[in-house]
């Protein structure tokens, strides 16, 4: 599947953390991405750029921390100073405005607190929280007592988080062993303070994946599944990362929650096809984000 090269016809943006703009003033879609950067340059604050550039948006970044990455794995972590990143957003937010965010790494219950007061001080609308915990190659992302403080301060911040199945394994407790174990897990992951869980099934075995968005008030027979053909390939690397800087794409141009993260995910499994016979490194390679570059949105 592939996405189309034309984006979405939008008349009008909400503006969120924004300063006042004089009446008909020109302005991007803002998209704020407060995460990790991959120095191997295919997941994390690099893969958030790419994301947005290609669907026609604005980034901006709010580094969290730094990690020593390539293909092959991490093998070190180095925390931005709490205050640094606070200042990040707060730079960000103040001058240019977002209309959407990102949140993808945060390593420590601190800087969890950092990001969550910053998001409440500017009353930041459409957060898309990636809990980014393990890395592609099993490397574990964040202490372990970081998630207790991500489900109580920012779960109930966010529009929709985006686990697959193994950050929702541990924020469970539990393993999600088929399909038919999904539906449970959105409803376990809901009562946990989150308004949306989008729950990524691409590590079930079979040719098909099935994900499964569901909302705050939902039965589970109104879940929102979306199902596609597995594609083979070695590149898997920042799949999770593109998937929620494509939903918070969509969203600062105004698209409602279900259509995207249809259209996040339409965008995603073309990257990952049109990216999946290439080589990049020795190990997990990333997608090619760039496969079919859309004009950046002027509103």
């Amino acid at each position: 599947m592939t996405a189309p090269n034309t984006a979405p016809t939008v008349s009008t943006l909400p503006s969120t953390a924004a300063p006042q703009a004089s009446t008909g003033r020109k302005r991007y879609a803002r998209v704020l991405s407060i995460a990790g950067s991959d120095s191997g340059g295919g997941a994390g604050i690099q893969a958030d750029l790419k994301t947005c550039s290609a669907l026609g948006c604005y980034g901006m970044t709010a580094i969290t921390a730094i990690t020593v990455q390539n293909t092959l794995g991490v093998t070190g972590i180095h925390g931005i100073p709490l205050a640094t990143v606070r200042d990040q957003i707060d730079a960000v937010v103040q001058d240019i405005g977002v209309d959407a965010v990102k949140i993808g790494m945060l390593a420590t219950p601190e800087v969890v607190s950092v990001v969550a007061d910053a998001i409440r001080r500017h009353q930041i609308k459409n957060v898309v929280l990636d809990p980014v915990m393990v890395a592609t190659s099993g490397d574990r992302l964040i202490a372990p007592e970081t998630a207790q403080v991500l489900v109580r301060e920012i779960f109930p911040l966010a529009s929709v988080i985006t686990p697959n199945l193994d950050e929702a394994a541990m924020l469970l407790g539990r393993g999600i062993g088929g399909i038919d174990d999904l539906d449970a897990a959105v409803a376990d992951l809901l009562a946990m303070g989150a308004p949306a869980v989008l729950l990524k099934g691409g590590h079930l075995p079979g040719d098909l994946v099935m994900d499964v968005l569901g909302r705050q008030g939902q039965a589970a027979s109104d879940y929102l599944r979306l199902q596609s053909q597995r594609i083979a390939t070695h590149n898997g690397h920042g799949t999770g990362c593109t998937l929620s800087s494509a939903i918070a794409s969509f969203l600062a141009q105004g698209l409602a929650l279900e259509q995207a993260v249809t259209e996040a995910r339409r965008y995603i499994l073309g990257a990952i096809a049109a990216g999946a016979d290439v080589y990049t490194g020795h190990g997990h390679g990333p997608l090619n984000h760039g496969y079919a570059p859309r004009a950046q949105l002027i509103v």
